[in-house]
């Protein structure tokens, strides 16, 4: 037996052969697989975050399709699963601020249960406050610290120097969920989340995360406690929201961004006033193709995983007044300011001068959401005036009868008082300054010079196609667009997918070397 023990270590390979085997296996293995690249991909990248709109996001979104099909078997693991994702997600556009977001979590997970356990108002009341003083304390620290830090310095005749604070991605988003799913248990619009990972999945759900829209509690949780499976009607709704968002967002925002609008915008004084008009509309219809592009492809990508979001715009440059304008713009956030902010103020259940107060303020507020500029105060001044005003002339005005409102000269004459009185609000939300919104309005009142229109058709053919296919889109009878969904959905599979390959095809040959980020991830 000894001897067959000895004679067997000869068939033995030798271990420095074994090293030097395993050695040509890694070599080659690493020649299939680009190891620096792979932790490109997975390392946090200022430069390059993880966006709708880039081709790293396709690939990693289909490899990410093909497992959540896998796990649809498996509840639990499939929402695991989801939270992964949505936190890399999330840590590709900021980093450790992914660790706030869990934070958060944590923290409404907790509150929730304990708001709900508890009759006290005291308690109740003290719960909402802390919610409140978090999640607001967050937008101040790191939206607004510096812009009150430099404005107490300018009356104070002091050096400013502006402190290096990251502004985590989204923030003004989850924040706004974090706020609604406290004030509804507190209100009794919704029991709390009983499980942890319903609520995580539920703030950190990737398709809306970073700009939107702002999804509510009482809307999300009873899909995530079912668990839903994308129905084919679904899968080619969100196919056919996602082409459209890619649309409007590469080939009118993106386009006409980089290649006039920014340019006047920067520069006013160097353009005709005709073209200052014209950058002020083309970036009207930039912002709302940028910003709807984004909520189409969040919308659609929910509808993907078998998640219903809301529509969150309705066509807003069709409106016939402020009023409605902003019932049909980011629906999700004005809607929001009106449960959460509003109402709370007071809303019309007082007197008229308290309740145009409380319109004007909450639209003052809203506009301050926007970012830590002035500039974005005097937007919301602009716009609170506006319905303000709106409401007055309603109030002091006889009542029009329905079937002279609906004649199509009174309809035309209002919708393009409308959308030029939220154009020029566009030009405060675009500008850096005061100086440049008053180098605009000069070039346009003093220095129009229509005579330049036919040149600037002539030069810029490109940029007035692509506003003109944005308009178009969004002017066009909402059957159109409902008519040519339906008949997407009436194809093949195979059909479906050619088609959504053709319209990949033309956005890469379209788009810019750049990549350009949306809008309202500054937001």
């Amino acid at each position: 037996m000894n001897d067959f023990f000895s004679d067997f270590k000869f068939v033995l390979p030798d271990l420095d052969d074994v090293r030097e085997f395993l050695g040509k296996c890694l070599d080659k293995f690493a020649q299939w697989f680009d190891f620096d690249r792979i932790e490109s991909v997975l390392r946090y990248d200022s430069n390059n975050p993880l966006l709708f709109n880039t081709g790293l996001f396709l690939l990693l979104f289909t490899a990410f399709l093909l497992l959540y099909r896998l796990l649809r078997f498996s509840p639990t693991l499939k929402k695991i699963f989801v939270i992964l994702f949505s936190l890399y997600f999330y840590y590709k556009s900021s980093a450790e601020c992914c660790f706030i977001l869990l934070g958060v979590c944590i923290s409404d997970y907790v509150l929730g249960l304990i708001l709900g356990n508890s009759h006290r108002k005291s308690v109740r009341t003290g719960i909402v406050t802390l919610n409140v003083v978090i999640n607001v304390g967050m937008l101040v620290y790191f939206k607004y610290f510096n812009l009150l830090y430099s404005t107490i310095a300018n009356f104070s005749s002091r050096d400013f120097d502006a402190l290096d604070i990251i502004l985590p991605a989204g923030i003004s988003f989850f924040t706004f969920r974090s706020i609604s799913y406290i004030v509804d248990i507190y209100r009794g619009d919704m029991k709390p989340a009983t499980n942890f990972l319903n609520y995580v999945f539920f703030l950190t759900f990737f398709p809306p995360i970073l700009a939107g829209p702002v999804v509510r509690a009482r809307d999300m949780m009873d899909q995530i406690e079912e668990s839903p499976v994308a129905t084919r009607r679904m899968v080619s709704a969100g196919l056919f929201m996602i082409m459209a968002g890619l649309i409007k967002k590469v080939i009118v925002a993106d386009y006409i961004s980089g290649n006039f609008v920014d340019r006047v915008f920067d520069n006013p004084s160097m353009y005709s006033g005709f073209e200052n008009l014209m950058g002020i509309y083309g970036f009207t219809i930039q912002l709302y193709c940028d910003f709807s592009g984004y909520s189409d492809m969040a919308i659609g990508i929910a509808l993907l995983l078998g998640y219903k979001l809301k529509m969150n715009f309705d066509a807003p440059f069709k409106s016939q007044s402020p009023t409605e304008y902003w019932r049909r713009w980011h629906i999700s956030l004005s809607s929001w300011l009106r449960d959460y902010l509003y109402i709370p103020m007071g809303g019309n259940r007082c007197s008229k001068a308290r309740a145009h107060m409380n319109v004007f303020n909450t639209m003052l507020i809203g506009g301050l959401w926007h970012g830590a500029s002035w500039m974005y105060v005097i937007w919301g001044a602009w716009n609170g005036g506006l319905l303000v005003a709106h409401k007055m002339i309603r109030s002091v005005t006889p009542r029009v009868k329905e079937e002279n409102r609906r004649k199509w000269w009174r309809v035309a004459t209002n919708v393009f008082i409308t959308f030029n009185l939220i154009a020029v609000g566009m030009m405060f939300f675009r500008a850096r300054s005061l100086e440049q919104v008053g180098d605009m309005v000069h070039q346009i009142v003093y220095n129009i010079h229509l005579s330049v229109a036919p040149q600037f058709l002539e030069g810029y053919i490109l940029i007035v196609l692509a506003m003109a296919l944005g308009y178009f889109m969004h002017f066009s009878p909402k059957k159109w667009s409902e008519q040519l969904e339906e008949k997407y959905h009436a194809q093949s599979g195979l059909v479906q997918a050619v088609v959504l390959a053709l319209v990949l095809l033309l956005i890469i040959q379209v788009r810019q070397s750049d990549i350009v980020p949306f809008i309202y991830l500054q937001y």
